[in-house]
């Protein structure tokens, strides 16, 4: 795997934090790491992004935006309110296929969930993992209401080709609920696609070393790590 799109079922569910996990999960291992975020919204120039805090948290891994707008919205209403030129899917794919050239694995963001748009064409990143031939990961909420939103992801990304790599919950609770417990069997039935990680609510609070040092534990093999689904599962999260 040189690239590996990863999305979410919407927006605050976990993808810089996973993405962050992912990225030090694959530098503890001696593999070289970019970040890409396609579009970075809700930021102003010089202010650090999603990429930028991946990087904080993972460690030495190259960073990269394809386009930045400030207003914290979809990227295409956020471009046209701007004034500034849209971000396309060719755009981000080119991006990424230079820095595959140069590195073991390139990483790329989404922005919100899969079908975001980021131009008036109507382009996403679904587009965009479709143009690399990258499998896509999809990053989903624990607790209740995550089954149709992450149902509907893996359907439409089945839709256009390759069934997703995963799903890894972006928040595991401490205290989980009866509904997220049961979302350790529900949501591997619901998307045909494995569990692949859980990261522990508030990962993103630790220290760097301690965030690189845990990242391997909340990941599968699949993606380098050694977290165990189904002795999660018995354990009903821990």
């Amino acid at each position: 795997m040189t690239v590996l799109v990863v999305t979410g079922t919407g927006t605050e569910v976990g993808k810089t934090v996973v993405t962050a996990a992912v990225a030090a999960t694959a530098a503890a291992a001696g593999r070289s790491v970019a970040v890409l975020k396609a579009a970075q919204t809700g930021v102003a120039p010089g202010e650090p992004g999603d990429a930028e805090e991946v990087a904080r948290l993972a460690g030495p891994v190259i960073t990269a935006e394809v386009a930045r707008y400030p207003d914290p919205l979809a990227p295409a209403t956020a471009a046209r309110r701007a004034g500034l030129a849209p971000v396309r899917p060719a755009d981000v794919a080119d991006a990424a296929a230079k820095l595959a050239a140069a590195h073991d694995l390139v990483l790329v963001e989404g922005a919100g969930g899969l079908l975001v748009r980021f131009d008036a064409a109507g382009g996403t990143l679904a587009d965009v993992a479709g143009l690399l031939g990258a499998p896509v990961l999809i990053v989903a909420p624990a607790g209740l209401g995550t089954l149709n939103a992450t149902e509907l992801t893996a359907r439409e990304l089945r839709s256009r080709g390759p069934a997703p790599l995963g799903v890894v919950i972006g928040s595991w609770p401490g205290r989980p609920d009866l509904a997220a417990r049961c979302n350790l069997t529900d949501l591997p039935d619901v998307t045909g696609a494995p569990l692949l990680g859980a990261l522990p609510a508030g990962a993103a609070t630790r220290t760097p070393a301690a965030f690189r040092s845990a990242a391997p534990g909340w990941l599968a093999a699949e993606l380098g790590g050694t977290w165990d689904a189904e002795g999660f599962r018995r354990g009903e999260g821990g």
